[in-house]
């Protein structure tokens, strides 16, 4: 009988995954859909109340997963925090934050605080987590959450844009590294999703329109259409994906 290829697996058992910035929005949604596909998630964020609520309401789904308060600005104390953890095989850098404004008006403090933790805290973290599965003999997939943003520019936000890019280049590199000990490196990029931390922007009715303009399918996006394409980068199913971008923006790229 014609023997016929086999999906890839899109599943997680037995696997260990870090989700940051899990409390809330996209870092939420990816925790769970790691832990549905069997993963055993260590959720972090900085903030604890939050953190634990999510980590509780998973549990009572029967999802098996921790909490870690942690602040990826924080270099030094997140790569000693990593070291204290088993390796894990998957990690979802959902940590991020943005300051808006014309780049005229750009204040240092603002571009530092947006640097600390979109690329500098990013940058550490995703060093960390390989160093540890590198030393273990594990291979893994890490992705960072990016941005449609890292691909085209935006009014007032030039520091945002700004980190974002940076973030596609140095995954580019890493996956280059470390392509040959079995460690994927890639990012995630979605458009404006509404959450607690785009609120703002969807506060204001000429950005909607210009938001609803761009977007292809004429609809913004939710956390669910994030967790499908996390759950891909995570597993088999993307065993030759790396180095690369999974843009999911509804089509604004696209022109």
């Amino acid at each position: 009988m014609e023997q016929l290829p086999r999906t890839p697996s899109f599943r997680l058992d037995g696997q260990r995954a870090l989700v940051t910035g899990a409390s809330s929005g996209i870092g939420q949604g990816c925790a769970v859909a790691l832990a549905e596909a069997g993963a055993h998630v260590v959720l972090a964020a900085r903030g604890t109340e939050r953190l634990n609520r999510t980590v509780d309401a998973m549990r009572s789904r029967g999802y098996r997963c921790e909490a870690l308060v942690l602040d990826i600005a924080d270099v030094e104390a997140t790569q000693l925090a990593i070291e204290k953890q088993p390796p894990f095989n998957v990690l979802v850098n959902s940590a991020g934050l943005a300051i808006h404004s014309p780049a005229l008006d750009t204040a240092v403090a603002d571009f530092d605080t947006v640097m600390n933790v979109n690329l500098r805290g990013a940058y550490f973290l995703t060093t960390a987590i390989a160093k540890r599965l590198k030393a273990s003999g594990g291979s893994g997939s890490l992705i960072n959450l990016s941005s449609q943003m890292a691909h085209v520019g935006g009014v007032d936000r030039a520091v945002y844009c700004a980190s974002k890019f940076a973030v596609e280049g140095f995954t580019k590199a890493m996956a280059i590294e470390w392509g040959s000990a079995g460690i994927r490196v890639n990012t995630l990029c979605p458009t404006f999703i509404r959450t607690p931390l785009t609120e703002q922007t969807f506060d204001q009715p000429e950005r909607v329109a210009w938001i609803k303009e761009k977007i292809k399918l004429a609809r913004t996006g939710v956390v669910e259409d994030i967790m499908g394409a996390v759950v891909y980068l995570a597993t088999d199913a993307s065993a030759l994906v790396t180095g690369t971008a999974l843009l999911v923006d509804g089509g604004w790229t696209a022109d």
